[in-house]
């Protein structure tokens, strides 16, 4: 166990825990809604410092991450736990292992395998793999907090990049301390609406995921890309699509990347039918409508709408298929080479 950072002591022992915006009372020898932040004594823990229940060399566009060092390689890992409870969850194997009973029974015995990597550890095995950077993914990497900023600082010391792929539910004092050290920020936007997040997530309201988000490009000038997995009879409508796309190009830029990706039936929500591609496409429309140069359809491999294309001529900048690469006719200054516009998104090297 290692102390948390990101909480104060109350009276009778109970402690609050301000990570997230949960800001869970904690009882004594009781866990927060993530199941993984523990109060001992008075004191809070977190019990999965360098606790890694997967660890890969990823493609970066796996994240997804379309215009950020694309085709490079990224050290992807990930702990246990989460501070949402979403009923879709994909790696829901690791993110509600902690979790027992719904969310009134936190387990301490851990039903995942683990193994411990030390952030010293973690940066020679990105090195040695050749890898540009270090991705926290799989789960939810906020609530692992400690860990991931004590590897981002050695990997900014040993010129790597540092990824999160985050729900985004944390809150600003966290972000402002990691900040510094973070190059991107690849948020899910899973909806636009507190019923929504609520029904979805058990998360009460979403305000602080976009401001959250906000924060990460505004005052620390992270990579930002939003991905949204269309549910649905969920999160499918005209109005809770036309949002999220208005919001997007009016707070973060219209050349934000916007991940449009297709629902497969799954877990609590297995009733429901794959998303139609037809939905898909609807939901590309309203967001090229609203403004945005790149929204992109994903877990449909093949689809055109894999590809970048130049805003201005309209011709391909950079190919995939899947997660991998084609044709890239993009300038090292970030410019088309048909017509030269300039692309203010894209980090490359």
């Amino acid at each position: 166990m290692k102390e948390a950072l990101f909480y104060e002591k109350l009276p009778d022992g109970k402690v609050l825990c301000s990570l997230c915006p949960q800001n869970c009372k904690i009882g004594p020898d009781k866990a927060g809604f993530c199941g993984v932040r523990k109060n001992v004594d008075g004191k809070l823990y977190s019990l999965i410092y360098n606790q890694v229940s997967a660890v890969a060399i990823d493609p970066i566009e796996k994240k997804p991450l379309y215009h950020f060092y694309p085709g490079t390689q990224v050290l992807s890992l990930g702990t246990y736990g989460c501070n949402m409870h979403c009923g879709h969850c994909q790696n829901w194997h690791i993110s509600h292992t902690a979790l027992a009973h719904g969310l009134q029974k936190h387990k301490e015995v851990r039903d995942v395998s683990v193994e411990e990597i030390s952030p010293e550890q973690l940066v020679k095995l990105a090195l040695s793999n050749n890898a540009r950077g270090i991705a926290w993914t799989y789960n939810e990497p906020s609530i692992w907090f400690e860990y991931t900023l004590d590897g981002a600082k050695l990997a900014k010391k040993n010129n790597l990049y540092t990824v999160y792929v985050t729900n985004g539910y944390i809150n600003p004092e966290p972000l402002d301390m990691i900040g510094p050290y973070l190059d991107a920020f690849r948020v899910d936007i899973k909806g636009f609406s507190n019923k929504l997040y609520q029904k979805l997530c058990r998360v009460p309201d979403f305000a602080p995921i976009l401001s959250a988000t906000e924060r990460a490009k505004k005052k620390w000038n992270m990579h930002v890309e939003i991905i949204t997995n269309i549910i649905p009879t969920m999160n499918d409508s005209n109005e809770e699509l036309t949002a999220i796309a208005k919001w997007t190009k009016e707070t973060l830029g219209e050349e934000t990347p916007w991940h449009i990706t297709r629902f497969q039936p799954h877990l609590e929500y297995k009733h429901l039918p794959a998303t139609p591609i037809e939905t898909l496409e609807k939901a590309r429309e309203i967001g090229l409508k609203e403004g945005l140069k790149f929204v992109y359809i994903g877990n449909v491999s093949g689809h055109p709408a894999e590809n970048t294309y130049c805003p201005s001529c309209k011709k391909i900048l950079i190919e995939r298929t899947g997660y991998q690469l084609g044709e890239i006719n993009l300038n090292p200054n970030s410019t088309c080479k048909f017509c030269g516009l300039p692309l203010k998104s894209f980090r490359l090297g």
